[in-house]
């Protein structure tokens, strides 16, 4: 019995912060028309955006190609598609022909690991072909062995 009355004092107290509210006032609601020119805008700037979105080579890419990773084989779907890159075959990001033959979708980690993968055998041909970059030309123990043979 205590717990109802408590419950209709509650129920009581947000009735009334309704009716003070301008839910339940008396005044009528302004009307305000809307304003064709500025709907107008904001339309043909969505469809703007939209056609130049449409024109970038990951979106053409998602739509030639299914939601799957190329290396891995996950399949991606709209809540994940954010995770499904595109990746330049030849690693050239200039080089985008419409017909997509020099793209491949791959995960975010398929496609770090096919990066890395690339820069480490760029590095091995670098070595290979005998243009080594040097390394630091400081030896700080060059005269170490001196040093000791002076304090026996």
């Amino acid at each position: 019995m205590q717990s109802n009355m408590s419950f209709n004092r509650f129920s009581g107290c947000i009735l009334r912060m309704f009716q003070d509210s301008l839910l339940f006032s008396d005044e009528p609601m302004p009307s305000k028309s809307p304003d064709n020119n500025k709907l107008d805008h904001i339309v043909a700037e969505a469809r703007r955006s939209r056609e130049q979105r449409n024109m970038t080579y990951r979106e053409q890419a998602l739509r030639i190609y299914p939601w799957v990773c190329g290396r891995c084989a996950r399949e991606f779907t709209r809540a994940n598609v954010q995770l499904l890159t595109v990746h330049h075959r030849d690693h050239n990001h200039d080089n985008n022909p419409a017909n997509g033959s020099n793209w491949e979708l791959l995960c975010v980690y398929c496609h770090e690991n096919e990066h890395s993968r690339y820069l480490d055998n760029t590095g091995r041909n670098e070595a290979s072909s005998g243009t080594r970059k040097t390394g630091a030309t400081h030896n700080p123990f060059a005269d170490l062995k001196a040093l000791l043979k002076d304090k026996k």
